[in-house]
């Protein structure tokens, strides 16, 4: 017998092929669920680490946080295609093949490459006997288009709208219920704003004042942003190589978060020279507090429950002292701050286009143990500021039970400013008092900003 041929005659199934590219993807999407990592934190490592870069890093990328992106549509359409249900399937050959169906359904890689290669990937790393399993799928998966499948497996947007988009645009029906109420109702402006969330986003930088500037990282390459007077975006390449981004003169910061700390500075004050940020780490916000103050003569503390988190901040300011400290029992005294920022422990449903696994991992059951959390930081940051002094609460979420509902608490100590007043460089921001930035409209995270003046 030929040593290509097998006992019943046939030829023996050639040796997969080991890809770097998509085992990278396919073992960030077996980390996120064994150990719950975070993608957009252990991606670059893992890239780093195995020397992938170019192109090869551009897919690992695509394939890794556009799988994760849409699980729920993935997952609907594999049980459209086969007996099993995704649950009954052994989580590590269910993930090759949601990456497989993102290949098929989101990529313009053909469809034979797409199969090919997802099968190699199966017998590779989960078994011979499953990868006919998975051939089986995908190749119904490839069947149609993905509008043809969202026509099959979406519940009609008439009859069910919440589940309609919660399919369409892979989100849990209770985010996309939250989601609707923040938007003010309309299903339109909702999708729109789920489609945002699945677009990958681009890098945005901050030219920390007096440390850097705009032209400096144009010069590398950089374009201006929109709305930030220090802000600036990646068109390729790592930030990290920029030497401003290497020396921590500039950051890679989201521009609403840039606008929300900008906007807190902004408010004119009879006195003024003690700033506090509450919950810093890992310290983007607390970084431009810090070069603002030091060119106004003001000074920060910045302050952080977590260790690990308070040395992020270090390590990323300048001037401003950082501590280890409890905002529910705070080491300060009542009353001595002009401006606190208190970016607040939140859902983050606001940044899940830049996390892409987490609208999988949040649970509604959880907010209101966090919003009760959120209402006492917000106590306890107008007890440390002043009367007259300003406090920005800021959270990374639209959620309207983490935003207007915690500041409704507490309008009895406070007069609540209007924050757009604050941002005249940015349209759209909503009716007001507070700023509401949106990844649809401004192309940013959907940060939420109240500037509240203690009485």
């Amino acid at each position: 017998m030929s040593q290509g041929a097998n006992r019943r005659g046939g030829k023996r199934p050639s040796k997969p092929v080991r890809d770097a590219a998509r085992n990278a993807a396919y073992d960030l999407m077996r980390a996120v669920d064994e150990r719950d990592a975070y993608a957009n934190l252990l991606m670059p490592v893992m890239l780093r680490q195995r020397g992938i870069t170019g192109r090869d890093a551009a897919l690992a990328t695509e394939l890794a946080y556009g799988t994760l992106r849409g699980l729920g549509t993935y997952d609907e359409i594999v049980a459209a295609c086969s007996d099993r249900a995704p649950e009954d399937v052994d989580p590590p050959l269910l993930d090759a093949i949601r990456l497989g169906a993102h290949q098929l359904l989101k990529t313009r890689i053909p469809a034979h490459a797409a199969v090919s290669a997802t099968i190699d990937l199966v017998r590779l790393r989960v078994g011979e006997g499953p990868s006919r399993f998975a051939n089986a799928v995908l190749r119904k998966v490839a069947g149609r288009s993905l509008p043809d499948w969202l026509e099959i497996v979406a519940p009609p947007a008439d009859k069910d709208p919440i589940g309609h988009l919660s399919i369409v645009h892979s989100h849990p029906a209770w985010i996309v219920a939250a989601l609707r109420d923040a938007v003010g109702g309309d299903f339109a402006e909702t999708a729109a704003l789920l489609a945002a969330d699945n677009e990958r986003p681009r890098v945005a930088l901050v030219a920390r004042p007096g440390r850097a500037t705009i032209d400096e990282l144009v010069a590398a390459g950089a374009e201006p942003a929109a709305y930030s007077p220090y802000g600036a975006y990646m068109t390729e390449g790592d930030p990290g190589s920029l030497a401003a981004v290497g020396e921590a003169r500039a950051a890679v910061q989201d521009e609403a978060s840039q606008l929300v700390a900008l906007a807190l500075t902004r408010v004119p004050l009879d006195r003024d020279g003690l700033w506090l940020d509450m919950c810093a780490g890992p310290g983007g916000k607390a970084g431009l507090l810090d070069a603002v103050a030091v060119q106004t003569g003001a000074r920060v503390l910045a302050a952080d429950l977590q260790e690990h988190r308070a040395r992020m901040v270090w390590r990323t300011t300048k001037e401003a002292k950082v501590v280890v400290a409890d905002g529910l029992a705070p080491a300060w005294r009542p009353g001595a701050f002009d401006r606190v920022l208190l970016d607040a422990p939140c859902t983050g449903l606001g940044a899940l286009r830049r996390r892409p696994e987490a609208r999988w991992r949040r649970d509604p059951s959880g907010i209101p143990e966090l919003t009760r959390l959120q209402r006492r930081l917000l106590d306890s940051a107008l007890d440390a500021v002043r009367p007259g002094g300003v406090v920005a609460y800021v959270t990374c979420s639209p959620h309207l039970a983490e935003t207007r509902a915690v500041i409704a608490d507490v309008a009895g100590r406070v007069d609540t400013l209007d924050a757009r007043e604050f941002l005249p460089e940015v349209p759209g921001l909503g009716d007001g008092p507070y700023a509401q930035f949106w990844p649809h409209r401004h192309g940013t995270d959907a940060m939420f900003l109240a500037l509240l003046r203690k009485r």
